[in-house]
């Protein structure tokens, strides 16, 4: 696959590693008095996706513009904020919420500026029709951004109503204050309501990048433990999520899968399907699936289809990593510095490894879900997806209409992971639905999630080193295949080094993933460098601070060994520690980890877990040690025992049952050491903090037994030593 950039402000981010490519082409087989009965009277003008983007000047490759506009961001403070002449306060924003908890971390930056309290914000996020452009959820980028964004627009607001009651009352504005949804003239004791000076009406003034925005060190609501907005709601059941959308007179889908991946259909017998009463057939190139009353018939007529399925020979697991070798583009030149061959030379010891990553399932707690309904030549759709801007795109480019008839609304969503970027599920339901002409609720099982989803990709990764008896590192080349460059540079202080990634020919559809792969790359490095510090017989820890001159990752990694013990000896046989550190979307990591292995058994038990990380300005503590732990009970699973098993274009395990995820007898004692620097804008921290658990893991498994594992993962069935 052709390498492009997206662009998201400052961070530039590989679509092949981000964005798994559409599921679907289809042939809209439809009969044409159908087509226009459901696109409603009137023209109807159809674009190719080039046509899309000759008209829309802002569009970044891969994404659409709002509405048939530019991406731009918008600059008034009513595209961000809305205050009803009740006082209520709505933000706007095109991100969405899958259980990261931004609905409250943003609602803090608003209600900080604004000085009211942050039960007086309402978020509308993720809707096209209603929220600024958004390229996605995705790449910890909300909180260096958005929040910032919707700050800037709380200022302004908040700005413009002093100017509004200074006017109203013939004052200075420097003698009003704004406290609790008022503005306040203490010397007349005199005060006006927020929705009183707007009158509901939008503010049209422009954001104003000068407005003074509240200093950290200011803080009374953001830089707090905020209690989750409407909690209540998530632990009482009363919340509703995406698969929970119901719509008047709606069908239920159930789409028919290939035998394999990349099969072609040869023949259907449909006729038993199409007997079952108010079952609609639809057949559409390789797209075959059904819409009825209910579920269960749903899946009854889906499964009384019968289809022969023709698929050419694939790859399997067992030659995975062969593969990914040899359908690797050419070696590119990579990021160079110095001379490998010089910094060789120098060295008293070389090392050379290799590292292999597997490839691993999201495992949402909700599947894939999506309702969808065409009405007077337009088609909403109700889906989980971190990218609804780019999943419109998708819809408008599968049925070759204008954007501008598109709406996609995302409902709060259970979980996603970097696994809900594509709008397969999303396509299948619109589908249906237009061929049904009714609206269409289709749901994913948890096969199809494991089936027919992406994968993290897989890698191979290549590490050459040269290390000096006093613990100099002098050569580094690093050469990753397949898995991706996201975390594949570092902050060691290394004079001679090369880093190369090799994009390579996939057998399973891949994408994004918590991290991305960051995991892989600091996995391979961190494993490697604890090798070197065992080569040279120097303390690990000590090691990595002599090859670093980075403050903040030295800090990171003092405060992760101080809160750990770090030097300590274990009496407890077969018992042993080890350490990791990263930096990846402006956050640092560092981790130390506590493991005993059963010999007998060969069982590994993660004992005990301690992770520093420095974001920046923290927004909101307890929301930041939520993502730590998630990030580091997620971790243990793609460190010990997940992996996708495939064969022959098949998923061997696709289901619970057979691929293992954390347990809680898996969850060490976690104690997070949260380093906040006041000092530095806020990074996003969703990514990051999975990135050291694996290397550290590894690395407490040789010191406690002698064995060096190199794989992820690295004990799927017990280690056998």
């Amino acid at each position: 696959m052709s390498k492009h950039r997206m662009i998201d402000d400052s961070i530039e981010i590989e679509r092949y590693e981000l964005f798994a490519e559409p599921a679907y082409h289809f042939n809209l087989e439809l009969e044409r008095r159908d087509f226009f009965k459901l696109l409603g009277g009137g023209l109807v003008l159809v674009f190719t996706l080039d046509a899309f983007a000759s008209q829309e000047s802002g569009r970044q490759e891969g994404e659409s513009g709002r509405r048939g506009q530019s991406n731009s961001t918008p600059k008034e403070i009513g595209g961000w904020l809305h205050i009803g002449e009740d006082g209520s306060i709505t933000g706007y924003t095109g991100k969405v919420e899958f259980g990261q908890n931004i609905r409250t971390s943003l609602s803090q930056v608003v209600a900080e500026e604004l000085r009211v309290p942050i039960s007086s914000i309402r978020l509308t996020m993720g809707d096209t029709d209603l929220t600024p452009f958004d390229m996605g959820t995705f790449g910890s980028r909300t909180t260096p951004t958005m929040a910032p964004q919707l700050r800037k627009a709380a200022a302004s607001a908040r700005e413009v109503l002093i100017d509004l009651a200074a006017e109203e009352w013939k004052v200075d504005r420097a003698s009003l204050t704004v406290k609790d949804g008022k503005v306040i003239n203490a010397q007349s004791r005199q005060s006006l309501d927020f929705g009183k000076l707007t009158k509901g009406q939008k503010l049209l003034k422009v954001i104003s990048e000068t407005a003074a925005t509240t200093p950290v060190d200011q803080w009374k609501v953001t830089g707090k433990s905020v209690a989750k907005v409407d909690g209540r709601n998530f632990v009482t059941g009363k919340h509703r999520y995406t698969s929970d959308t119901k719509l008047p007179d709606m069908l239920f889908g159930k789409v028919v899968r290939p035998s394999a991946f990349n099969a072609s259909v040869v023949s259907v017998d449909s006729s038993e399907a199409e007997a079952m009463p108010g079952v609609k057939i639809v057949r559409d190139g390789s797209f075959i699936g059904v819409a009825a009353p209910s579920a269960q018939t749903a899946s009854r007529a889906a499964s009384a289809i019968k289809v022969e399925w023709k698929a050419e020979p694939q790859p399997s697991a067992k030659e995975l990593f062969d593969h990914l070798r040899k359908q690797s583009s050419p070696s590119p030149q990579g990021n160079v510095r110095g001379s490998i061959a010089d910094g060789l030379a120098s060295a008293d010891k070389k090392l050379e490894q290799t590292y292999t990553v597997a490839y691993i399932a999201h495992a949402p707690l909700e599947p894939r879900a999506a309702a969808a309904e065409w009405s007077k030549g337009k088609l909403t759709v109700w889906t989980g997806t971190q990218r609804p801007f780019g999943v419109r795109g998708e819809l408008a480019e599968a049925f070759r209409i204008p954007e501008d008839r598109v709406r996609v609304i995302v409902p709060d969503t259970g979980a996603g992971y970097g696994g809900k970027h594509t709008g397969d599920v999303a396509v299948e339901a619109a589908r249906l639905s237009q061929a049904a002409g009714k609206a269409v609720k289709l749901l994913w099982t948890r096969e199809e999630e494991f089936t027919w989803a992406y994968f993290r990709p897989a890698g191979v990764i290549d590490v050459s080193s040269g290390v000096r008896e006093d613990g100099t590192i002098t050569a580094w080349e690093f050469h990753n295949y397949n898995s991706g460059s996201a975390g594949i540079q570092h902050r060691y202080d290394l004079p001679n080094q090369r880093i190369v990634f090799h994009q390579s020919k996939s057998p399973l559809r891949q994408g994004s993933y918590r991290g991305l792969a960051a995991t892989a790359n600091h996995f391979a490095r961190e494993v490697h460098i604890d090798e070197l510090a065992r080569a040279v017989k120097m303390d690990p820890l000590e090691f990595r601070l002599k090859n670093l001159k980075d403050e903040r990752m030295k800090a990171v990694l003092n405060a992760a060994a101080r809160v750990f013990g770090w030097g300590k000896t274990t009496s407890v046989a077969n018992s042993g520690y080890g350490i990791a550190a990263g930096f990846e979307k402006g956050g640092y990591v560092a981790t130390c980890a506590e493991v005993s292995v059963d010999r007998a058994s060969g069982k590994i038990k993660l004992v005990r877990v301690v992770e520093a990380f420095e974001c920046g300005s923290i927004v909101n503590p307890d929301q930041l040690k939520n993502q730590i732990e998630g990030s580091i009970v997620m971790g243990i699973g793609g460190a010990l025992f997940e992996a996708i098993d495939f064969d022959n274009g098949k998923i061997v395990n696709g289901r619970f049952s057979r691929y293992r995820v954390p347990r809680f007898s898996d969850v060490p004692v976690i104690e997070t050491v949260l380093v906040d620097r006041k000092d530095l804008p806020s990074a996003g921290a969703g990514e990051t903090p999975i990135v050291g658990l694996a290397p550290a893991v590894g690395n407490a498994i040789f010191d406690a037994i002698g064995i060096r594992l190199r794989s992820l993962p690295m004990a799927p069935n017990g280690l056998k030593t």
